[in-house]
């Protein structure tokens, strides 16, 4: 856990909403043309978590999406594995033993995603065991009760516990920015994650709307370059749910390069939480390499 000193949570930074609107119009407004393009989709597609966190997950479905991750187009071998596959904590073993050999993480939503309504000991627990099965980053829910009732303290402490609790594993720490009601509140529920541990801060569960955007991601992107300013200490970003085109990919990309830098352009520090985003980013990349649109009946729903 960092040992810098703490800055009030109680105090809040005020946002400039139309300000930020602004700005995010401003640089999706950048275009990205021929090599430079194709090698951003490229990048772009070696971010994604792909994910699958549904009450009916089979392990056949998880060993499919894993065999996708690691080789997403098997007309193009030389395409970049996925950063990671993402599924509940039963599955862990499941996809770690799918994707052995490769460079793809096995990542576990865990903490009683997605709503976070469970005692800590609970949650230490969901965590320890999706650890155990060996995933190598654990996505935990943010109490969204607690932090709207101002109990910034519980907030720190909770995650911290976690980060804890999953020793060498990473943590990303889910905002669930749609239930936070301001992008006030959002800068400081970011604030709390980083200082409290997280070494990824992320938008969404993807499972209530809006999920993730580009407002809300230029926010917490502020707030990561803002500690890293502070403290020397880099914080990994994601925004998750509702990312399904690779043209919104490229302005996410465009983002992260104008807030944060180059260094932060690679998947260990920036991941799309966005399964369905794939297919489009791989008829893209066809699209470059070709010059003829595939059809999306050509890539599996993995």
């Amino acid at each position: 856990m960092n040992t810098t000193v703490l800055p009030d949570f109680h105090q809040t930074i005020p946002i400039d909403t139309i300000g930020v609107e602004e700005r995010v119009s401003r640089l999706n407004k950048r275009s990205i043309k021929k090599e430079s393009k194709l090698q951003a989709l490229k990048l772009a597609l070696s971010m994604i978590d792909h994910t699958t966190l549904e009450g009916k997950d089979s392990p056949g479905k998880v060993i499919s999406l894993c065999s996708k991750a690691s080789k997403p187009y098997a007309a193009l071998p030389d395409l970049p594995s996925v950063a990671a596959v993402c599924v509940y904590p039963t599955m862990v073993s499941i996809a770690k033993k799918a994707l052995e050999g490769s460079t793809v993480k096995v990542a576990s939503v865990a903490t009683a995603f997605p709503s976070g309504m469970a005692p800590l000991q609970v949650k230490i627990e969901d965590t320890k065991f999706a650890v155990g099965e060996g995933a190598d980053e654990i996505d935990m829910v943010l109490s969204r009760g607690q932090f709207l009732s101002g109990n910034y303290s519980f907030i720190f402490d909770e995650i911290a516990s976690i980060k804890e609790a999953c020793g060498d594993a990473h943590l990303k720490v889910i905002l669930e920015t749609g239930e936070l009601e301001t992008l006030e509140n959002v800068r400081k529920a970011s604030d709390i994650a980083m200082h409290a541990g997280a070494d990824f801060i992320k938008t969404s569960t993807g499972k209530i709307s809006p999920a993730a955007t580009q407002p809300v991601t230029l926010v917490m992107l502020e707030a990561i370059r803002d500690y890293y300013l502070n403290t020397g200490i880099m914080i990994g970003m994601k925004p998750a749910g509702g990312i399904r085109k690779a043209k919104e990919a490229l302005q996410y990309l465009v983002l992260v390069k104008e807030t944060l830098g180059a260094e932060w352009l690679s998947p260990d520090w920036f991941r799309f939480g966005a399964s369905s985003l794939t297919n489009d980013l791989l008829m893209q990349i066809v699209k470059q390499e070709t010059g003829v649109y595939q059809s999306i009946n050509y890539f599996s729903n993995d």
